[in-house]
């Protein structure tokens, strides 16, 4: 599992623009709007999800939507959804509760998590989220974002929020 600054490093290999700050530990969206200062751009909120099936989504939506899970679940096909265990999301993402970000697709190289993205991400930038930890913000332009996932193997599917 990587480290921020081996992310920071994909990024760079990749040719891809990003600005961090520092801060002090979030985990909540509440939290994160006292300490992120004035950061230009979407602020998300990140669900890593699963089903009975198994299955797993992270859901990247902007941070006041309102996700009805059982609407998502209906619209992903997925059935009734809930949240993924703090194992399940360390053995899979890499990344602790609190960290969720949608850079920690980096370390699911079985692509085992489905990524699902809010339309509304789509209409200015950049994106901040987290890299990999929850004491730091990353910028990062939309289109470089989807550069990133597509380096991963990980393709997003977008939805219009609220469903």
């Amino acid at each position: 599992m990587l480290n921020p600054q081996q992310l920071f490093a994909r990024l760079d290999a990749l040719g891809l623009g990003h600005r961090t700050v520092e801060h002090p530990p979030v985990f909540t969206v509440e939290e994160a709007k006292a300490h992120r200062g004035d950061l230009p751009g979407h602020h998300i909120k990140n669900l890593f999800l699963r089903n009975k099936k198994e299955e797993m989504w992270l859901v990247v939506a902007l941070e006041d939507r309102v996700v009805d899970l059982k609407r998502l679940g209906e619209a992903l096909g997925a059935g009734r959804l809930s949240f993924g265990s703090p194992d399940r999301l360390r053995r899979t993402l890499g990344v602790e509760p609190g960290s969720v970000t949608p850079f920690a697709v980096i370390n699911d190289t079985d692509r085992r998590v489905t990524l699902v993205l809010d339309s509304g991400l789509r209409e200015r930038g950049p994106i901040n989220a987290h890299p990999l930890t929850n004491t730091m913000t990353t910028a990062i332009a939309v289109a470089d974002l989807q550069r990133f996932f597509e380096a991963t193997g990980h393709t997003p599917r977008w939805l219009d929020f609220p469903l």
